[in-house]
């Protein structure tokens, strides 16, 4: 693929509003979407992706409910996960089998700050969840298992920055957190509205840790202010995915644009914030659930698969169906305090 080579004059420090979130595309966001775009009238999805239902749930929660029949009945089948260890296998599908024609470009930047990260393939996702949803490789030839490493986190939160659209998002799904494919990947998308943990206030656990409650699940909030932050965030963030992985817990990520951890009007700009959800892990489908639970789903949006689910789930039968997957109060606290004890050392 042809390579898009970027340096920090292309990272967008402040997004475009979403009152016009269109309004000024960045060149990251021109040559992904005219990709995504080519490859779509080119018929190299499973699918093809039109306007889809959205509906915001009536609560405080505000969840947005999605509604994608075709993502369920046509996308591959997640493969068989027996354990948050489980390696890399050559036999099952992976990334090195994809066509040529379904990767858009490789990401590489040049000059500062700091080292720069691993090169990341961008290549479509083939049952997308959005238009312009993509997948963020590190060299497939590798054969990574899916277990994060801070180069491919670092290299996925400057993607973010490359983007002007405020609800371009990158996100991972772990090993019995509704990972379907185990090498090394992560997701890129761009959100059609804002969700609530975008501002809303974390309360503080340490130095570089808050625990933010908006939304669905309550997750570990890190911060980065501007890319020179972005490498000590991304080794953070791995260092506590490592110690949940360690204590038997599965784990989802999500990066997006937001406020600093105290919330609007706290004094200082718009950044990344990076959501680490801890979870009990689920190998297998989950009998009666009336759908997965992966990153989008903790972040509060809810592709759904039936129409008839899509026009009759309340906020109360999505939270109870998100929560059972979750900490009790006290041992997410409990874990918490060791996360923040970690990052101070």
């Amino acid at each position: 693929p042809e390579e898009f080579v970027y340096g920090e004059e292309d990272f967008v420090l402040q997004a475009a509003g979403w009152g016009d979130p269109d309004s000024a595309p960045s060149r990251f966001d021109r040559v992904l979407l005219a990709g995504w775009t080519d490859r779509m009238e080119r018929g190299l999805f499973r699918y093809r992706l039109g306007a889809l239902p959205t509906r915001v749930l009536p609560g405080p929660v505000r969840l947005v409910a999605q509604l994608n029949e075709q993502r369920s009945a046509e996308r591959r089948p997640p493969q068989p996960v027996r354990s948050l260890r489980d390696p890399f296998d050559p036999g099952a599908f992976n990334f090195t089998r994809l066509r040529p024609a379904e990767l858009l470009f490789r990401l590489r930047r040049t000059g500062g700050p700091g080292p720069p990260p691993d090169p990341l393939l961008v290549a479509i996702n083939a049952s997308p969840l959005e238009r312009g949803h993509v997948l963020l490789l590190p060299e497939p030839a590798r054969r990574l298992p899916q277990v994060l490493t801070a180069p491919a986190l670092h290299g996925a939160l400057e993607a973010a920055l490359l983007s002007a659209h405020p609800g371009f998002c990158v996100g991972f799904n772990g090993l019995g957190g509704g990972a379907s494919v185990n090498h090394l990947h992560l997701h890129g998308l761009f959100l059609g509205r804002p969700l609530p943990l975008e501002e809303a206030p974390a309360e503080p656990l340490g130095p570089r840790l808050g625990l933010l409650r908006a939304g669905p699940a309550p997750g570990f909030l890190f911060f980065a202010s501007g890319p020179a932050a972005l490498e000590p965030v991304s080794r953070a963030v791995c260092r506590a995915a490592e110690h949940l992985a360690g204590a038997g817990l599965a784990y989802n990520v999500l990066a997006t644009r937001g406020d600093p951890p105290a919330g609007p009007g706290s004094g200082g700009g718009r950044g990344l914030r990076v959501l680490l959800w801890a979870r009990r892990p689920l190998f297998g489908p989950k009998a009666g659930e009336p759908f997965a639970v992966a990153l989008c789903e903790l972040a509060g949006l809810l592709p759904l698969p039936a129409e008839p689910l899509y026009r009759n789930i309340t906020e109360a039968q999505a939270l109870s169906a998100i929560r059972q997957h979750l900490l009790p109060e006290p041992e997410l606290l409990q874990l918490g305090g060791e996360l923040a004890r970690l990052l101070q050392n």
